[in-house]
Formats: structure tokens, sequence, C-alpha cells
């Protein structure tokens, strides 16, 4: 869905695919088939934005065959969806029953994240419509903040301390801007890279991405807000961007997302509501800004035990709510800091950013009663969401396109 900002520049909303993630090239196909398509029809548009997520197998495909990319492109066309952006956050896996700390593996201290990131540059490069010059690639931030053993078959930790692989990432990402430079002169095509701060990580919130991206220096690699992620770290919007433009930091895209907020952990039905949440598929970061800082856990469930966590303050956790239906009392989402974000995003008189993207990717780990039952309800769910941020932008005064 393309908008027309008041300055006369256009910005791109999509949501991300890896709601149904898929490993190989003909999964995205089908993905295109099944699950897009359907929510750009309930949506009654002509073209709607997707951002893509490719995994290893999918994304090498691609950019080893040149035909499978045209075939890729004349696929999106034919389906009526366009991509300006991709999630490249997840390598690999992210459909696996337990995925918790695999997502952040290859971290950007290992050359393979760079070998991958550059590859789907160049796949977007070649995906981005006739009319778009810019493209913009969503990736972890860093490194998570301790060393994590290596997955199962692959090669052992290499020893290195957290913070001495925090500084080989950067240098990684140093050597990606250059990468990025010379694909923009051989294609014409500008690609942007986008740390996105997650709790738990090195980079855990904007104010952390400050350093490591000044020292970059370069401006093909900027930060990518999540809104859930900000706002499970107790992350004022308008502080926070205003730090970013203050350090020149670009925001390369921003994924719109909830999280799931408790304002009275304490109490017995809030902790059995939160229960219901705690699964085991995906990391659910729980956070509570105290007098003396941010306090957290990784999961949910270590929240939940005995007295891990403080509460007497209100809880929020890393779990991608549905935009447009908050949890039932006495829970709710974060909404409030993601319309307060997108104000600042793109309610001025020059938008911060021109690539926003709806990642609820937790769809079918919701509470067993709140999950989509098959594709039909999936998609009309998406759907819901991106007719909400749609409302959202309009409401900026940002007109709708055609």
């Amino acid at each position: 869905m393309r908008f027309r900002h008041r300055d006369g520049t256009t910005v791109h909303l999509a949501y991300c695919t890896n709601v149904h993630p898929a490993e190989t090239l003909d999964g995205v196909l089908a993905q295109l088939r099944d699950h897009c398509e359907p929510v750009r029809r309930r949506l009654g548009r002509d073209r709607l934005g997707i951002g893509l997520w490719l995994a290893r197998d999918a994304a090498h495909a691609l950019v080893t065959d040149p035909s499978a990319l045209r075939g890729l492109r004349t696929e999106l066309d034919r389906r009526g969806l366009e991509v300006v952006t991709l999630n490249g956050f997840p390598y690999q896996g992210f459909g696996a029953e337990e995925v918790k700390y695999r997502v952040y593996k290859p971290d950007w201290a290992d050359p393979e994240r760079l070998d991958h990131t550059t590859a789907l540059a160049r796949v977007l490069a070649g995906l981005l419509p006739d009319d778009v010059t810019g493209g913009s690639i969503s990736t972890l931030p860093l490194t998570w903040r301790t060393v994590l053993p290596a997955p199962p078959g692959s090669a052992p930790a290499d020893g290195a301390s957290a913070a001495e692989r925090a500084e080989t990432a950067r240098a990684h990402l140093a050597g990606l801007a250059e990468r990025l430079d010379a694909l923009a002169e051989l294609t014409g095509r500008s690609i942007r890279v986008g740390l996105e701060p997650e709790p738990g990580c090195v980079v855990e919130t904007t104010g952390d991405a400050i350093a490591p991206l000044a020292a970059i220096g370069h401006d093909r690699i900027g930060i990518c807000v999540d809104t859930c992620h900000l706002a499970t770290s107790f992350e004022d919007p308008h502080s926070a961007l205003d730090a970013l433009a203050g350090a020149g930091i670009p925001v390369v895209k921003s994924q719109l997302s909830a999280a799931l907020h408790a304002e009275h952990p304490h109490l017995p039905e809030v902790r059995a509501a939160l229960a219901a949440f705690d699964e085991p598929r995906f990391l659910h970061q729980t956070r509570t800004a105290t007098s003396s800082g941010l306090r957290g856990t990784d999961d949910l469930g270590e929240a939940l035990a005995g007295d891990t966590l403080p509460d007497a303050a209100p809880w929020r956790a890393h779990f991608h709510v549905p935009l447009h239906a908050a949890p039932a009392a006495p829970l709710t989402s974060t909404l409030p800091v993601l319309k307060a974000a997108l104000t600042r995003l793109v309610g001025g008189p020059h938008p911060l950013t021109h690539h926003l993207e709806v990642e609820t990717y937790t769809w079918q780990a919701l509470p067993p009663e709140l999950r989509p039952r098959g594709r039909a309800q999936l998609a009309d769910g998406i759907a819901a969401e991106l007719a909400l941020a749609r409302d959202l932008l309009t409401d900026l005064g940002l007109k709708e396109l055609p």
C-alpha cells in the first residue's frame, strides 16, 4: 500500500511474511498464492506491499539463478504484490517448533551473516518496482548480549567474548556498507540496512544503537524501529526518535507492532492471564521499569516464576499481539506507543522513514482460543491489522494512493 505524504514523497506500508514462514523458494511462491494475494483481495486493493522474509536457502536460490529471480518478480506482479523491504533478521528455521535463542544466529560477528545480508540486498535490488529506487532490509542488532552456544551440527563458538564479537560485528557492517555502495553503482538501486534493537541483545534500545551506528558512520546502515521492542523497553517514542535524529542516525524502516502490557503484575488474575501467553516457540523477553532502571528476564515464563522480576510496576512482554485486537482484560497492548511513534515518524513536515511494515508473526503462538482457524481467518486478521495501520496513516494526513 502506498501513501502520499504532505511533502510529496511516497510512504510504503507492507506486512511481513515471516508470519507464514517458508524455507525454500517454492515455499515463498506458495505464500504469495495462499496468503498474500488473499490479504490483498480482502483489502480491495490492486496492489499490496509485502515485506518478504527469505530464509538462507531461498535467498541463495534467488541470488545464484537470475531466471529464478525474474520468475519471482513476475509472480509478484501477477498477484498484485510489490516488495520494497525485506526482513533479514531470522536466518533460517523461523517456522520451527522452538525458535527461542536460535533466531540470533548467525550474528554479525559471523561472516555468514554478512554474506547472507549481501545476498538479500542483491535480491531486493532485483525485486524493487520499476518506479522505486530505494529498498530496506532489517537485521538483528549486532549480537545477543552473551555468547550463545552453537546450534547442533554447526561449528563451535570461537571463544571470543560478547564485547569482542560486537566489535567484529561492527567491522562486518562497515564492510556491508561498502558492498551496498558497489551495488548501488552497479544497479542504480539504493539498498539500506537497519539494525533492529531488541531486548536482550547488545543493542537493546534505540539509545544503545547510536554509538555503534555513529562509529560505522555510513548512511546506508541505520536503524529499524520496531514499536513492540521500543515499548517493551519502556522507551518514550518521541525522545528516542529525537535522539536518533540528533545523532544523524537514519531510520531505515519501522516495524509496526504492539507488545503485551500488564498494568498490575502482582495480582494473581493478571499472572494467570500472562501465563496463557507463555509458549514454547519464541522468546518473550519481559521488562519492568524501576527506580533503579530497567529490569527484565529473557522469557515470560522466567518472569512468572516466583519473584524473579519485581512486580510493583507494570510489565511488558515481547509478544507481538495483533494490532487491531488487544488482549482481553486484565491485559492490554502497547498500541498507544505505536501511535505515538507513528505520529513522530510520518506525522511531521517530512517523514523520518518511508518504509513501514506490520510485523505480527505470532498469530499461531497466541493462546489457542485466539489463534486463527485456517488460512481464511489468518488472512482476515492480517487484513484487519493493515486496515488499522492505513487508518492511522490517513488520520495523520497521508493520502492513500491507488
